[in-house]
């Protein structure tokens, strides 16, 4: 098997059978996304403690990037402080936008969207998880869009 039919199956998996997906009650923070260009709408729920994510969810109706990139996101930062997401989102940005970054061991299923690149149009839709998470942690009541 080669590496790009891993990571198709990878997104494919977490598309049919998401992680964490559904409403986190009680929350302590939460934030709502929408990318225009194609549909994607996605609520992501976080309890914390202190600056750690003790558990997080979401929810909604997208792509199957989308889903699939919502549901790496939730598994790959729970238990993880802020500062850790955030650089961790840089990488994954940076994966996702530029031609020379390679996916390395760190990065555990969230470099099956190294793939998503080659599709320049869908960045946004394997990037709206993450900007709706950063919206959550700053605890920000705007809705986010990647328009």
């Amino acid at each position: 098997m080669d590496l790009k039919e891993l990571y198709r199956d990878v997104i494919l998996d977490h598309n049919r059978r998401p992680r964490n997906f559904g409403p986190l009650v009680p929350s302590d923070a939460h934030a709502e996304g929408h990318n225009p260009l194609c549909g994607d709408r996605l609520t992501v729920w976080l309890r914390m403690s202190g600056d750690r994510i003790e558990d997080i969810r979401f929810e909604g109706k997208g792509c199957a990037i989308s889903t699939a990139s919502a549901s790496m996101m939730t598994e790959a930062v729970k238990g993880k402080d802020k500062a850790a997401v955030m650089a961790l989102y840089g990488t994954v940005h940076a994966l996702l936008t530029r031609q020379d970054a390679v996916p390395d061991a760190s990065l555990g299923k969230l470099a099956a969207l190294s793939g998503v690149r080659e599709f320049p149009a869908r960045v946004k839709c394997a990037s709206l998880c993450w900007h709706t998470l950063g919206a959550a942690l700053e605890r920000s009541v705007d809705p986010v869009s990647t328009e």
